[in-house]
């Protein structure tokens, strides 16, 4: 009888298991997932034509209309349905800024998030930098052989087990770029009116690369777990300003809500560590970081109803 509840008692964890291995979209379609440090993130790119409130995003096939675009819209790779079932789709940014493109309890990663992991995987990335970063982060995050890679997908082991594959982009005239030859994804933070922060990865090429482009590309997605350490851009901004940023010996944290008594603020490195922390009030509140090294850090503010993070940048 004992033995009996406990080979019961295992094969409901596992089921368990395998069912928190896998997000389930608007659309049905199932993803499975892969943890990188601290992120759980999305396996394949994202396929859906719905926001997860139900409603459609147009497929925009023609070249002009996609050109003039001002909405959020998606297109197959040459506007051929079979690619998307192995790529993914393509999607305008527009598409991204609506904030609901993932399914609920997931969304768009941030050009933070994407940092946090490239540095988990590389730490000679440079996340201030634009255009190619790091040493070997493209090998580790790329599918390995040529079946989705063409010639000669340089030295990809997938060894974080991402799994990017070559999936191309569309140009914002419409036009198509060679399939196989690179992989590109869109972030959620913006670099500038017309312009924002993608990734982006060759098939001749070890490393990534941190550019921008103009919102009416049509890149890949990938969707990241909401958790303690995905960090929304979209809404920190209006609940907690860090300056400098970057900085040296000091930082000063401004929270603009009230906070519970039992405030305080942590500071963790990229692989999740706590390396400070501090009560904080409502207010200004200042922190000496001298003692840590130069890096890359999350900032948390957490109280026993709020909790917000953002990037720091030691210097």
């Amino acid at each position: 009888m004992k033995k009996s509840i406990l080979l019961f008692a295992g094969l409901l964890m596992l089921i368990m298991t395998l069912q928190a291995q896998t997000v389930t979209d608007y659309d049905g379609n199932v993803y499975d997932t892969v943890t990188i440090g601290t992120q759980v993130w999305m396996k394949q790119n994202l396929r859906v034509t719905h926001y997860n409130d139900g409603t459609a995003i147009p497929n925009i096939t023609d070249n002009t209309q996609w050109s003039n675009l001002t909405t959020g819209a998606y297109c197959d790779y040459n506007n051929t349905p079979n690619y998307s079932a192995i790529y993914g789709t393509l999607y305008n940014w527009h598409t991204v800024s609506k904030d609901n493109l993932c399914p609920t309890g997931w969304r768009v990663p941030s050009n933070a998030d994407w940092n946090l992991m490239e540095k988990y995987l590389d730490n000679t990335v440079d996340t201030n930098a634009i255009g190619w970063v790091g040493t070997d982060i493209g090998r580790k995050l790329k599918e390995a052989g040529t079946t989705h890679w063409n010639s000669p997908n340089t030295s990809a082991t997938n060894s974080s087990g991402f799994t990017a594959l070559g999936g191309s982009f569309r140009y914002p005239n419409g036009s198509f770029w060679t399939l196989g030859n690179d992989g590109d994804w869109w972030t959620s933070s913006v670099y500038s009116v017309s312009e924002s922060w993608f990734r982006h990865l060759f098939y001749s090429e070890s490393r990534i690369g941190h550019p921008t482009l103009e919102k009416t590309y049509g890149f890949s997605i990938r969707c990241i777990q909401i958790n303690a350490y995905s960090i929304d851009d979209f809404n920190l901004q209006e609940k907690i300003n860090i300056y400098p940023n970057p900085a040296f010996d000091k930082v000063y944290v401004n929270v603009d809500c009230a906070l519970t008594k039992n405030a305080s603020l942590q500071i963790y490195n990229v692989i999740g560590e706590c390396v400070a922390q501090q009560k904080l009030v409502s207010g200004t509140n200042e922190i000496d970081i001298s003692n840590l090294s130069k890096g890359v850090y999350i900032i948390k503010v957490v109280d026993e109803v709020k909790f917000f993070q953002q990037k720091l940048i030691k210097e």
